[in-house]
């Protein structure tokens, strides 16, 4: 499970063009560039409490996208899938005419083709 922090900036990748411009920008130089609430309220000119309510409104607009969507949690689970495949690959590299592996693999490509 990825953290909170990462799991936003997955959030941002795939959502971000959705915000507002202020939105992407705020969420950007907090958690791209690390920037703290009174550094990101300094360079803006606008007030440390304005910096946090953006950001949070910002992430809570994110997690609904998510929500609705799911596209985050289908990539996840397609990532997860292929690197399983790739591991029955490598296993098959090693022991062959293993036809378990095999029909595995097929059954989890197969899954992530059908999910696209």
């Amino acid at each position: 499970m990825l953290k909170k922090r990462d799991h936003l900036i997955l959030l941002f990748d795939f959502y971000g063009a959705l915000l507002t411009d202020k939105q992407r920008l705020m969420f950007d130089l907090y958690y791209q560039y690390d920037l703290s609430l009174g550094e990101i309220a300094q360079e803006q000119n606008i007030s440390r409490q304005a910096v946090y309510d953006i950001i949070k409104r910002s992430e809570n607009i994110l997690e609904e996208y998510e929500n609705k969507l799911q596209l985050v949690n289908r990539f996840q689970n397609n990532k997860e899938k292929l690197q399983t495949a790739l591991l029955l690959i490598k296993e098959l590299a090693i022991i062959e005419n293993n036809k378990t592996n095999l029909f595995e693999l097929k059954e989890i490509i197969n899954d992530v083709i059908s999910e696209n």
